[in-house]
């Protein structure tokens, strides 16, 4: 069996969010920051860029060298559903930076653009 996607479903990355990174669309915000945190585990510039409001996108991405994605939680959704326009994602990412164990919180602000689910910035 394959290994579990990075962002903690039980799917392996092939069935979960590499199907989002080559090409599919997410069907709820939830699912769409969950393929997000795992393109930052495997350095998917491109994945990020194209899931991310035109309005908000940088014109480019870079990593951290020393930084290693571990681990993420979802603490909070609100709407963000196959029904909804908008929605918000709370998650804290686990990580380590040279070594050491740290973490990112956010409530996530996601929107449709032409029907898809894209971040927007983050919620407040």
């Amino acid at each position: 069996m394959a290994e579990p996607c990075p962002c903690g479903l039980d799917a392996g990355y092939d069935d979960c969010c590499g199907r989002l990174h080559r090409g599919l669309a997410a069907t709820t915000a939830e699912q769409l920051m969950r393929s997000r945190y795992v393109a930052f585990v495997v350095h998917d510039a491109g994945y990020l860029l194209r899931t991310w409001a035109a309005a908000y996108r940088p014109p480019h991405l870079s990593f951290e060298d020393d930084m290693e994605w571990t681990a993420l939680e979802i603490l909070n959704t609100v709407g963000g559903s196959a029904f909804h326009t908008e929605g918000t994602v709370e998650f804290r990412a686990h990580y380590l930076l040279d070594g050491e164990p740290g973490e990112l919180q956010e409530n996530s602000q996601f929107t449709r653009e032409d029907g898809r689910w894209v971040y927007v910035a983050p919620a407040g």
